[in-house]
C-alpha cells in the first residue's frame, strides 16, 4: 500500500530531515493527492468506505464488514480503513493491499470470531499479524505451538555465549572444505560441554547437576581448548548437551542443509595431576545437496490431508470407491446421472414409438384400402410394438427399480425361506440383543423394529438386483430411518447414532451371507489380484518405504504384531462397523509404535507408509471384498466423519498405492525392481556382525541362507548368460564357415566327370560287333 502525502519538509532542519514523530504524523494524516500526482482525478479525503468492503489482497479476493476490519483500534487495518488514508482500488472496485493473501483468511477469521489457525499455519499467520499489527492475535499465537516452544528455545540459546557466531562458523568451515575437496558434503569436529571444568573420579558428586567451586587460580589451570573446529559451552541452564545438539541440527536444517552427527569420543588431554579433559566430541556431517530430493524419496507415499477429503469440498472424507466423493455427494452425483440416463432412455423410447407410428401411417396412406386380414395383422403388429415400448419405459423408470414401500407392503409375498429358516447362533443372539435394545424406546422402538423387518423381507425379493442397487436400497433405508427418528420421534442425535449402529448390526448380520462378495461381482477376482500383488512384494523393506518403526524394540515389535492381527481379524467380522473397529485398532497400534520409536507423536506422513508396510506384511484375506463391503453397506455417517472414516480412507489409499507401486516409488532402478519382482534376487539383508547378542540363532541362519541363495542365483544367472553367449558364438561360427565354403565354390566351380572305362569294355560301344559271327568254341575229341 502506498500512502501519498502532501506535507513539505521542514526547512528548519538541515537537508529537509524529519523527526520520527513527524513521519508518524504524515502516515496517520496524509494529504489528498492531486490529479497531477496520481495521473488522474482521485476522490478527496477523508475516504468513505461501504458497510460491506470488497478486498483484493495480492490477487486473493475477500469480502467482509467494515466493522470487522475496525474491530481493534490499534491495528494497521483499522488505521487503513479509518478514512484518513487513500487506498487504491483495482479494476473491479476492490480495495487493493499489496500483500500475499494466502493467509489473510486466517487473520480475517480471527477478527470475525476469534478463531485461531491450525498448528501448521501458525508461523505464517504470525508474520501476517505482525505486518497488520494485530496485538491480540500476536499474543494468542505466541502461546501456541510451535511459537511457544520456539520462545523457550530462544531463551535457552540466549544463555549460550556466541551461539550465532559459532553457528555461522560451522557453515563457513563446511562450505570451504566442500569447495576445496569438491565434495557434496564436509565433516567437522564440534565440542559440546556443559561443565566449565572437568571433574576427576575422586571428586564425582552424587548429583550430576552439582558443581564444585574452585578459586580463580585453580580455574586458570583448567583453561584448555580442545582440538576441534568449534566449541560450545559452558552454559548455566537445566538443558543438557542433547538439547543443544538438537538446536544445532534444527537451525542448520532451517538453512536448507542436511545434518548428521555422532559422538566420536572424548578429549583425553592431560591437564594437571589426575585431571583430564573429558569433553565429548561430535562429528558433524553437513551435506550441501542430496542425490535425491526429499520429494522423490517420499514419492507416492506422502498424501496431503486435503486429498483425503471429498473432492466436492463439502468437508467430509472421500472414498476411492466413490471416485473421491463422500457418501452424500456420491449419491447426489449418482442420482443426477441416473435421472439423466432415465430421461434419455425415455426420450429414445418415445422417439422410436413416434417413428413407428409415422411409418405405419405412411404405409396406410400409400397402399390404400387393404384386406381385413392384413389390417388385423398390422394392428396386431402395432400393438406388439406399443407393448414393447411401454415395457422399455417401465424398465427405465425410477419406480421400477426401487418401488415405494407401500407397493412393497401390498404386494403379495410368499413366506421368505431365508427368514423362516433355522437361524444360526450368532444371528439369534444379535436378534435378541436388538429386541432388548429397542424395548427401552417403547413406541419408537416398535416402529423401528417393524420397519427393519419390512426392509429385510423386501431385500429377500431384491436378490436378483445388482449389488450396487442393493447397496443403494440399504443406504436409502439408513437415511429414511434416521430422518424419521429426528423429525417424528424427536430423538437426540447422539441416541440416533447408537440406534443406527444397532440397526446396522442387526440387518447386516442377517444379510451378510448374500451381500458379501457376491458371485455377480468381480470382488473375488480383485482379492486374488491384490493377494498375488502383495506376495510378489514380499521383499519390500521398511527402509524402502521410509517407515519410522524400529522393530528391534520389543514394545514396537509387539505393536506391529497386534496391528497385523487386527487387520487380519477384519475378515472374521460380519458387521461393517466391527470391520471398521478392527481398522481403527490397527491404526492406533501403528501410531503407538511410531511414538515409541521416535519418542514423539506420530504425524500423518509417518502413518501412511507404516500402514502400507503393515498391509504388505500381513496380506489380509479378502482385502478388496472387505473394503467394498464396508463402502456399500456401512452407515455413511461413520465413513464421512470421525476417526473411523479417517483410518478407512487411509487404508483405501494404502491399497491403491500398493496396486500402483513401481520402482520410482521405492527409489530403485527399474532393473533392480524387475529382478526383485521376478524373484531372481532379493535386497541384501542385515549383516551378521550387526545382530544383537540376544538375536535368535534360527533367524541368523535363515538370513545367511537367504544371502547364500541370493549369491547362488546371481552365479546361476551369470552362468546362464555365458552359456547363451557361447551358444550364439557357435552358431555364428558355423554360419561363417558355411558361408566361406559357399563363396569358394562359387568362385572356383568344379566339373564332375564319370570315371574312365576299363580296357575289357573298349568295344562295348561298337554297334557293328553285333553282326560278327560268334567266336570259335573249342571242340573236345575223344580218342
Amino acid at each position: 500500500m502506498v500512502v501519498v502525502t502532501g506535507r513539505e519538509p521542514d526547512s528548519r532542519r538541515p537537508d529537509g530531515a524529519m523527526s520520527s514523530s513527524d513521519a508518524e504524523d504524515d502516515f496517520l494524516e496524509p494529504a489528498t493527492p492531486t490529479a497531477t500526482q496520481a495521473g488522474h482525478a482521485l476522490p478527496l479525503l477523508p475516504q468513505e468506505f461501504p458497510e460491506v468492503v470488497p478486498l483484493n489482497i495480492g490477487g486473493a479476493h475477500f469480502t467482509t464488514r467494515l466493522s470487522t476490519l475496525r474491530r481493534y483500534e490499534d491495528t494497521m487495518l483499522a488505521a487503513m480503513f479509518s478514512g484518513r488514508h487513500y487506498i487504491p482500488t483495482d479494476a473491479e472496485g476492490r480495495y487493493f493491499i499489496d500483500r500475499d493473501g494466502a493467509h489473510f483468511g486466517d487473520v480475517l477469521n480471527f477478527l470475525r470470531s476469534g478463531d485461531l489457525p491450525p498448528r501448521e499455519r501458525v508461523r505464517a499467520v504470525y508474520k501476517e499479524a505482525q505486518y497488520y499489527a494485530i496485538g491480540p492475535l500476536l499474543e494468542q499465537l505466541e502461546n501456541m505451538q510451535p511459537l511457544k516452544g520456539e520462545k523457550v528455545r530462544q531463551a535457552f540459546l540466549g544463555l549460550m555465549p556466541y551461539y550465532k557466531d559459532h553457528l555461522e562458523r560451522i557453515v563457513e568451515i563446511a562450505r570451504l572444505r566442500a569447495v576445496q575437496r569438491k565434495a557434496r558434503f564436509a565433516k567437522l569436529k564440534v565440542c559440546v560441554f556443559k561443565e566449565e571444568m572437568p571433574i576427576t573420579p575422586y571428586e564425582c558428586p552424587l548429583l550430576s547437576s552439582l558443581r564444585f567451586e574452585r578459586s580463580e587460580s585453580d580455574g586458570q589451570l583448567f583453561e584448555h581448548h580442545c582440538e576441534v573446529d568449534v566449541s560450545f559451552g559452558p552454559w548455566e541452564a537445566v538443558a543438557d548437551v542433547y538439547d543443544l545438539l538438537h538446536c544445532l541440527v534444527t537451525d542448520l536444517s532451517a538453512q536448507g542443509l542436511t545434518v548428521d552427527h555422532q559422538c566420536i569420543g572424548v578429549c583425553d588431554k592431560h591437564l594437571i595431576n589426575h585431571y583430564y579433559c573429558k569433553r565429548p566430541i561430535y562429528e558433524f556431517k553437513i551435506t550441501w545437496w542430496k542425490k535425491m530430493s526429499l520429494k522423490s524419496e517420499r514419492r507416492g507415499i506422502h498424501v496431503d490431508q486435503s486429498e483425503l477429503l471429498c473432492k466436492k469440498g463439502c468437508g467430509y472424507y472421500g472414498n476411492p470407491a466413490w471416485q473421491g466423493f463422500c457418501s452424500k455427494c456420491w449419491r447426489e452425483e449418482y442420482h443426477k446421472a441416473r435421472q439423466k440416463q432415465i430421461q434419455e432412455d425415455w426420450e429414445l423410447a418415445e422417439r422410436l414409438q413416434r417413428e413407428e407410428e409415422e411409418a405405419f401411417a405412411s404405409s396406410q396412406s400409400s397402399q390404400g384400402a387393404q384386406s381385413l386380414t392384413f389390417s388385423k395383422f398390422e394392428e396386431k403388429k402395432t400393438n406388439e410394438k406399443t407393448r414393447k415400448v411401454t415395457t422399455v419405459k417401465k424398465f427405465f423408470s425410477a419406480s421400477s427399480r426401487v418401488g415405494s414401500k407401500k407397493a412393497e407392503i401390498q404386494e403379495p409375498k410368499a413366506p421368505s425361506p431365508s427368514i423362516n429358516r433355522q437361524t444360526s447362533i450368532e444371528t439369534d443372539r444379535v436378534s435378541k440383543e436388538f429386541i432388548e435394545f429397542l424395548k427401552t424406546f417403547h413406541k419408537t422402538g416398535q416402529e423401528i423394529y417393524k420397519q427393519t423387518k419390512l426392509f429385510l423381507e423386501s431385500m429377500h425379493y431384491k436378490r436378483d438386483l445388482s449389488i450396487e442397487e442393493q447397496s443403494e436400497c440399504t443406504q436409502d433405508f439408513y437415511q429414511n430411518v434416521a430422518e424419521r427418528m429426528q423429525t417424528r420421534g424427536k430423538v437426540p442425535p447422539e441416541r440416533v447414532e447408537k440406534i443406527m449402529d444397532q440397526i446396522e448390526k442387526y440387518i447386516m448380520t442377517r444379510l451378510y451371507k448374500y451381500v458379501f462378495c457376491p458371485e455377480t461381482t468381480d470382488d473375488e477376482k480383485k482379492d486374488l489380484a491384490i493377494q498375488k500383488r502383495i506376495r510378489a512384494l514380499h521383499w519390500v523393506t521398511p527402509q524402502m518405504l521410509c517407515v519410522p518403526v524400529n522393530e528391534e524394540i520389543p514394545e514396537v515389535s509387539d505393536m506391529v504384531v497386534k496391528a497385523i492381527t487386527d487387520i487380519i481379524e477384519m475378515d472374521s467380522k460380519r458387521v461393517p462397523r466391527d470391520k471398521l473397529a478392527c481398522i481403527t485398532k490397527c491404526s492406533k497400534h501403528i501410531f503407538n509404535a511410531i511414538k515409541i520409536t521416535k519418542n514423539e507423536p506420530a504425524s500423518a506422513d509417518d502413518f501412511l507408509p507404516t500402514l502400507i508396510y503393515i498391509v504388505l506384511k500381513g496380506n489380509p484375506p479378502r482385502l478388496q471384498s472387505n473394503i467394498q463391503y464396508i463402502t456399500r453397506f456401512c452407515n455413511p455417517s461413520r465413513l464421512m466423519t470421525g476417526e473411523d472414516g479417517y483410518y478407512f480412507t487411509n487404508l483405501c489409499c494404502a491399497v491403491a498405492f500398493i496396486e500402483k507401486l513401481d520402482a520410482q516409488s521405492l527409489n530403485l532402478s527399474q532393473e533392480d525392481f524387475d529382478r526383485y519382482m521376478s524373484g531372481q534376487t532379493s535386497p541384501r539383508k542385515q549383516e551378521s556382525e550387526n545382530w544383537s547378542p540376544d538375536a535368535c540363532l534360527g533367524v541368523k541362519q535363515m538370513y545367511k541362507n537367504l544371502d547364500l541363495l541370493s549369491q547362488l542365483n546371481e552365479r546361476q544367472e551369470r552362468i546362464m548368460n555365458e552359456a547363451k553367449k557361447l551358444e550364439k558364438d557357435l552358431i555364428d561360427w558355423t554360419d561363417g564357415i558355411a558361408k566361406e565354403v559357399q563363396d569358394i565354390v562359387e568362385k572356383y566351380p568344379l566339373e564332375i566327370r564319370p570315371p574312365n572305362q576299363s580296357l575289357a569294355s573298349i568295344d562295348s560301344e561298337n554297334v557293328e560287333n553285333d553282326k560278327l559271327p560268334p567266336p570259335l568254341q573249342p571242340q573236345v575229341y575223344a580218342g
